[in-house]
């Protein structure tokens, strides 16, 4: 960890991971309560990648978190008790009762669009989401969150690629956790970095400690400033560990221990203490005042959820299917003249021609390149093995002669004469051969 911000930039990510994990210990506590209606997916060793990244956004960007991003909905400004009310399936819960988990968004205030469970479907949603962006002027960048797990469906590679060919400003966050449910990452992915996917797509990626929150907050903050200004969507590739199982109903017993052991001394929020005390940033005294502002904030807020009503019976049928205005009503925010984007003024030059079609590498890793149309094909570089196989003089063309009907050798007529068809020819060579083969006349008549 470097020091880099101020030193209120320090506290804020301090506080929000320690929000962050006593929001978690909270509602653990409630759902051995029976209160938590719905799943309950821990993200404990991980609150450094939520925090730090989410942390990189300004108030106008747009963010789709998953289900262990709980920090990030606490740094974009989601007050706890919308998410103890919504896992506790309360009436005053964002979706008024209608999902026990964290199904939900803001989309007019916070700009947050609600987590969809299959996973990776969010990457071409959030494409979407920062196209428009781009279109209205807005100078928005969109992020969302996919696990290990989640970076092996098709939608993740077909949204990256979208996102890639229309130099989308999106910014992928992919949590290496170690685990897909049950599965450790090894099994499912012949790769050591989750991050050389992004090369696929020709778009830039990073990989980072997940449990050192400032290297999280700068490689995000720079990849949303390149995304910003143009360059297109950044991949993320965060290291951490799932210091839980895949939820509370699973003991995680398929880790093994020593595991475990080792990503628990790299706790993200042990390690960020040390730092902020050896850099004289946060001493016992605010330490105390953090300690008691969240104490003071969670005890209100958990007050709140389990003293708010449970949605009255004659609420299911309402709210089932979104009928226009009456729904929510949303309406393009325009930050540039409409001129830009409607012709002339919109109009590009339609360019076909392809001046080359890229190159490639042969076997002996040397260039094979590769022309295209009328383009004059380069000459390949030959790797040290070619060269050896390679013949010390040019290959000599060989006529092959054939026997006529008269005994005497000839050259075999071409495929086709005067611009005839390939059909054409096959049928002159079929009838040639015909011909040959046919048996000798006897010129009596039967």
């Amino acid at each position: 960890m470097k020091k880099e911000l101020t030193r209120q930039q320090y506290l804020d990510l301090y506080y929000y991971m320690r929000l962050n994990r006593a929001v978690e210990d909270t509602m653990v506590k409630l759902f051995r309560q029976n209160k938590i209606v719905g799943g309950l997916y821990s993200s404990e060793g991980q609150e450094g990648i939520s925090v730090g990244t989410a942390y990189a956004l300004e108030k106008k960007d747009w963010m789709a978190p998953m289900i262990r991003n709980i920090g990030a909905l606490l740094v974009k400004g989601v007050p706890p008790r919308d998410i103890f009310t919504q896992h506790m399936a309360k009436y005053t819960s964002p979706t008024r009762g209608k999902d026990g988990t964290s199904h939900f968004g803001d989309l007019e205030n916070l700009h947050i669009v609600s987590p969809i469970s299959m996973l990776g479907d969010l990457i071409p949603v959030m494409t979407g989401v920062a196209m428009a962006g781009r279109y209205l002027g807005q100078k928005i960048v969109a992020m969302t969150w996919i696990g290990d797990g989640g970076s092996s469906t098709g939608v993740f590679h077909e949204g990256l690629n979208f996102a890639a060919s229309q130099k989308a400003p999106f910014v992928l966050i992919l949590e290496n956790n170690q685990w897909a449910y049950s599965t450790p990452v090894k099994r499912q992915v012949p790769v050591k970095d989750l991050a050389d996917r992004a090369k696929s797509y020709g778009i830039a990626s990073y990989i980072v400690d997940g449990n050192d929150v400032v290297a999280v907050y700068s490689t995000a903050k720079e990849a949303v400033d390149r995304a910003r200004a143009g360059e297109g969507p950044i991949l993320i590739e965060a290291k951490s560990m799932r210091m839980r199982g895949h939820a509370q109903h699973d003991p995680a017993e398929y880790v093994p221990k020593e595991m475990f052991e080792y990503w628990k001394a790299r706790d993200p929020i042990v390690l960020y203490e040390k730092f902020l005390t050896g850099e004289k940033l946060l001493d016992a005294k605010s330490k105390k005042e953090i300690d008691e502002r969240i104490e003071t904030l969670l005890t209100k807020e958990r007050d709140f959820a389990e003293n708010s009503p449970m949605p009255p019976a004659e609420f299911a049928n309402e709210g089932v299917y979104c009928a226009g205005d009456e729904c929510h009503k949303i309406e393009p925010k325009w930050e540039r003249s409409q001129a830009e984007v409607i012709p002339p003024r919109s109009s590009i030059a339609a360019v076909w021609s392809v001046e080359g079609f890229g190159e490639g590498r042969g076997s002996a890793g040397k260039n094979a390149p590769i022309h295209f149309g009328d383009t004059t094909p380069a000459s390949p570089e030959l790797g040290e093995n070619e060269s050896k196989l390679a013949p010390k003089t040019p290959a000599k063309t060989v006529v092959k002669k054939v026997a006529g009907s008269n005994g005497k050798s000839k050259t075999p007529a071409p495929a086709a004469k005067n611009g005839a068809s390939r059909k054409e020819a096959a049928h002159q060579m079929a009838a040639r051969v015909a011909k040959k083969s046919a048996p000798a006349s006897t010129g009596k008549r039967r």
